[in-house]
């Protein structure tokens, strides 16, 4: 009896509790890319304002490895 009351539970959280509760919750609330706000009025139709190569300001180099998930040995701390 208690498993099948278990199982009646867990179905309706599945199946219309959770399913009812995603939209309201902030999962799907990112934002991707630059955060600044542009200026609608600012920019031209002609794209004057446009920068020509969107990686002009990027870095030209990456603090991080790209080969490996390990830290460099003489990065570790030793113990202090």
């Amino acid at each position: 009896m208690s498993v099948v009351l278990l199982a009646a539970v867990g179905s309706l959280l599945w199946y219309v509790v959770f399913p009812w509760a995603t939209p309201l919750l902030p999962f799907d609330d990112v934002q991707v890319g630059d955060t600044s706000q542009i200026d609608p009025n600012s920019v031209t139709p002609d794209g004057a304002g446009a920068s020509p190569d969107p990686d002009a300001s990027a870095p030209d180099a990456i603090p991080y490895s790209t080969t490996s998930n390990q830290p460099h040995p003489g990065d570790l701390a030793d113990g202090d």
